[in-house]
């Protein structure tokens, strides 16, 4: 029989986690040449308690 999973377990293993991967997201910015006038994008990865910083920032 399979073993059950407690919630207890399971915020310990997200607890676990915090140093992962999981706490950055993909940021995909627009970025205006003045001379040509054309779109360029600009990726980064942010951790995701600073997406509003990078987004607010040039």
């Amino acid at each position: 029989m399979a073993k059950k999973v407690s919630k207890n377990s399971k915020a310990a293993q997200r607890a676990s986690n915090a140093g992962s991967g999981k706490d950055f997201v993909k940021v995909i910015r627009s970025v205006k040449n003045e001379t040509t006038g054309a779109y360029s994008y600009k990726e980064s990865m942010v951790h995701k308690e600073k997406v509003k910083d990078f987004l607010e920032s040039k």
